[in-house]
């Protein structure tokens, strides 16, 4: 064993036993969850510039085979690169391009769900190269997607072959060989050419560049992405489709909407569809521009629920408003508009635009992409309608587990990391008091992170350039910790002053609360364990709504009847 294998075998080990200490749970980490989920050094070197992916499926069989270029600059210098395919698909061969006409044969050696290739030389620092990976195989088959992930191998009601794709946290590398994390996209996109029989269409991101007919009764459909795309957000469906056309005038121009349903469902998705164009006029309004005009806003449907795929979303909801019919907030709003339509479309700007850099934040997709469904409502109905949606949602908050998991090793936190993460947005919104300015953040925010990865460090930092206060410790509670603040609180008649502090929070927890009182809203800070007063005008007592600023924040509120506080 030479130097190099030890010390990359002892990092392994210390990283492992630190990420075990650091998740407090007990699960233990290994040497495949730190090589799916890290920058490893055989990542690090190399930048991604471009991917071609070609690929002809065996619907039958339930199989595929094809090949990807992967097209790369490094930025310092490397030899050995990290691809991932996991198992049971198999690479065939590497090659690399010698000349036009004469390619050189790559060696690899797999472990596990890894290929670690040797590209025969050092590359130095700002050098471009391409390599092509063939592959074949059967890949992992969706059992609950999109939960599970894997490649959905199901007929639609005519009997037809209804193909789709869902890796989000299974990974990309399901399905296809690639540089299997969030850090890195393609700088210049990619293009996507998947063959099929010419009974069907396929369909997958971006905007169809050609289809080639071929004398086999086979089709490929040629897509091309302009724009930088995160791996998971890559798709494949495949089906009897129609299109439907539209087109939508945003903030950036014209803007093309194609929709790809079922034959059989057409009449349905015309109707169903008129909510794309009220949903991109408020998420703009919001958010900023859509965020791919060069690539087109495309609606696909899918033998399963749905899935933010990047200017291609995944639409299986039946053609029907709320969540396959329900409401998950139970209040009655969230039937007012079809879930899949304004979730997954929410993602574009959160999720599929600002991306983060590794599955453990994954509340910075999940929990903005949940709040725009109370802005959404709040759009269309008013702001306590979307007041009484956020605060419904809070039903299925659990406070099982942070929702923020151990870097560096393919973890995701709790679940809470939408309606949870959604929440403590919403109490942010209210602590700050200025709608302008917490709409001039988001649309910021989607501005300055065009199309790239971030880290929930580097939103703490900015948006505590717009709020006002430092939103560190607001983090630290609602997406590090499992507690429920709590406002205790107690008014004093004879003296007309309100005493309070917050308690079951962590340190450094500074979330503002205005509390509506008659003609006028009083703006307190509390703090942590330590009481404080706040002179209140006379008969100003009794019209605190104290009570219900639980509706509003996701606090607790607790009034002390009877006590003697002694102030600091």
């Amino acid at each position: 064993m030479n130097i190099r294998t030890v010390a990359i075998s002892i990092l392994f080990f210390l990283l492992s036993f630190y990420l075990h200490a650091q998740t407090g749970t007990g699960k233990k980490f290994t040497k495949a969850d730190t090589l799916r989920g890290s920058i490893t050094p055989e990542r690090a070197w190399w930048n991604l510039l471009h991917y071609s992916l070609h690929i002809i499926p065996d619907i039958a069989q339930k199989t595929l085979q094809g090949s990807v270029d992967v097209q790369f600059r490094a930025v310092k210098a490397g030899r050995y690169m990290q691809i991932d395919l996991q198992q049971p698909l198999i690479i065939d061969s590497v090659t690399t391009p010698l000349s036009a006409k004469k390619n050189k044969l790559l060696s690899f050696k797999r472990d596990s769900n890894v290929a670690i290739i040797d590209y025969g030389k050092t590359l130095i620092t700002g050098r471009q190269s391409t390599i092509r990976i063939y592959y074949h195989g059967t890949p992992r088959e969706a059992i609950r997607p999109p939960w599970d992930g894997g490649v959905s191998w199901k007929t639609d009601a005519t009997g037809a072959p209804f193909v789709a794709t869902s890796c989000q946290g299974l990974g990309a590398s399901a399905w296809w060989p690639c540089k299997d994390h969030q850090a890195d996209e393609p700088d210049s996109g990619m293009l996507i050419a998947v063959r099929v029989p010419d009974t069907l269409t396929e369909v997958s991101n971006g905007r169809l560049k050609q289809v080639i007919q071929h004398g086999d009764r086979t089709k490929t459909w040629v897509w091309e992405v302009k724009s930088p795309i995160n791996n998971y957000g890559v798709s494949m469906n495949i089906g009897k489709y129609t299109l439907l056309k539209d087109q939508f005038r945003g903030e950036s121009g014209l803007l093309s909407l194609d929709y790809y349903v079922l034959q059989s469902n057409k009449d349905s998705a015309t109707q169903q569809l008129r909510q794309v164009k009220p949903m991109l006029r408020c998420f703009e309004y919001w958010f900023g521009p859509y965020p791919f005009y060069q690539d087109g806003y495309k609606l696909v449907e899918v033998p399963y629920l749905g899935m933010e795929h990047q200017s291609n979303v995944a639409y299986g909801n039946k053609y029907q408003n709320g969540y396959l019919g329900k409401d998950l907030s139970g209040t009655g709003w969230g039937l007012k508009w079809d879930f899949i339509i304004i979730h997954e479309s929410g993602h574009e700007w959160f999720g599929n635009n600002i991306t983060s850099k590794d599955i453990a934040d994954m509340w910075i997709h999940e929990g903005f992409t949940n709040y725009s469904e109370t802005l959404f409502t709040e759009w269309t109905d008013g702001k306590q309608a979307g007041n009484a949606y956020n605060f419904g949602s809070r039903k299925n908050i659990r406070n099982d587990k942070p929702i923020i998991a151990p870097y560096n090793v393919q973890a995701t936190g709790s679940g809470d990391m939408y309606y949870k993460a959604s929440s403590m947005i919403h109490s942010i919104r209210l602590a700050m008091n200025n709608d302008a300015k917490f709409r001039e953040m988001l649309r910021s925010m989607n501005r300055k992170y065009r199309h790239s990865m971030v880290t929930t460090k580097e939103l703490e930092q900015f948006m505590s350039g717009y709020t006002g206060f430092s939103v560190t410790g607001i983090f630290d509670q609602y997406l590090r910790g499992i507690q429920i603040p709590v406002l205790e609180y107690y008014i004093s008649y004879e003296k007309d002053k309100l005493v309070y502090r917050w308690s079951d929070a962590v340190e450094g927890f500074n979330l503002p609360l205005q509390i509506p009182s008659t003609g006028d809203t009083i703006r307190i800070r509390p703090k942590l364990s330590q009481w404080q007063e706040y002179p209140l005008k006379r008969g100003q007592a009794e019209a605190l709504q104290l009570k219900d600023l639980s509706k509003y924040f996701y606090i607790q509120t607790l009034e002390k009847k009877e006590m003697v506080i002694k102030l600091n």
